[in-house]
């Protein structure tokens, strides 16, 4: 018998039982006892036994595996919320295949249809920043195979898992009041992705529930990137009126922000607050260190796997499913004004 080569007939042989036998004790099948799947996976191991998964999935119609659509590796935020998915993925006997968009659309429609031509029994995406057609996922919903968004979510009838940004910003910028800082702007992420309208949303209220008036000009329009974060500090500090505070949409435009504000020679939190949003793994190093809101991204992959996996394994999907994860607060030094 050759190693590698073994098949479900030379276990039969082997233990004078049927393929079928062999079959279902390997997949543990509630007809077969506990003892003869014990001597059927003793021999499996023994044999060096190797499913094979092509026939596999032609018998159930099920590829095992599911596609995960990111908008970016460079961001740590969807490395760990992909660690959640496959970590959980596995041990439901899923493996997954990831597609890495670099931010641009039309990489993931090519994403989407490889996921497609792969056979995937479901597909869990993020939007790309400049996404605003979303045909090549109504393309997956016509196809019948589930789909789950995570945090940059469509305006579509899709279930998904996503961050409270809203009561998160919130939280963060009436943080930065209590910290004793009078002109708080924001530095936005795209304002059509629902997870950056939320969290602008949620700054603006924070100044509302404190009878501060909500000025245009304190707002500035990023695009996620430290490039952003540093080109939108130059403005603010360029008004007649500058702000002593930035709420910025996530860490990598507060990284842009603290480094801007060093090359100013304005000393953060003396003279400066600063919050982030999404506690990437920089945000602790970083000179002063970061305050920000925990967006628990292992969580949020486990909960956007389960969601995923029920509608596979039950095929009743409700559209109207949506997990909201609660953000954490990790107050660092960039916004600690009051213990200077």
């Amino acid at each position: 018998m050759k190693k590698n080569s073994v098949t479900l007939s030379d276990i039969a042989r082997e233990l004078h039982m049927t393929a079928a036998t062999v079959s279902r004790a390997l997949s543990d099948h509630p007809e077969i006892s506990a003892k003869t799947k014990a001597i059927v996976k003793e021999a499996a191991q023994r044999l060096d036994y190797k499913a094979n998964r092509i026939a596999s999935s032609l018998r159930s119609g099920k590829t095992h595996v599911i596609g995960v659509l990111i908008p970016t590796a460079e961001n740590a935020f969807f490395g760990s919320v992909i660690h959640g998915i496959t970590n959980l993925a596995s041990k439901h006997g899923y493996s997954v295949l990831i597609h890495e968009c670099d931010e641009l659309y039309e990489l993931e429609v090519k994403g989407i249809q490889t996921f497609i031509g792969a056979r995937v029994d479901g597909i869990i995406a993020s939007l790309s920043r400049n996404t605003l057609d979303y045909d090549h996922f109504l393309d997956v919903k016509r196809r019948n195979i589930p789909l789950v968004f995570f945090d940059r979510v469509p305006d579509l009838d899709i279930p998904s898992v996503v961050i409270d940004g809203f009561n998160g910003s919130f939280w963060a910028t009436q943080h930065l009041i209590d910290q004793g800082y009078k002109r708080i702007a924001h530095i936005s992420g795209p304002l059509y992705i629902n997870t950056f309208n939320d969290r602008f949303k949620g700054y603006e209220a924070a100044l509302k529930a404190n009878d501060i008036s909500f000025d245009e000009n304190l707002v500035f329009s990023g695009n996620i990137s430290i490039e952003s974060g540093m080109e939108g500090t130059r403005h603010l500090l360029s008004l007649p009126e500058p702000p002593d505070a930035i709420f910025a949409a996530e860490d990598f435009t507060a990284l842009g922000i603290l480094k801007q504000l060093k090359i100013s020679k304005i000393h953060v939190p003396e003279q400066f607050g600063v919050f982030g949003f999404c506690n990437d793994m920089f945000s602790e190093h970083t000179t002063p260190s970061l305050s920000t809101m925990d967006q628990q991204t292992v969580l949020m992959g486990q909960e956007a796997f389960k969601l995923l996996n029920q509608i596979i394994e039950n095929g009743n999907e409700d559209n109207s499913s949506k997990i909201v994860v609660k953000p954490l607060p990790v107050i660092r030094e960039s916004s600690l004004k009051k213990v200077h």
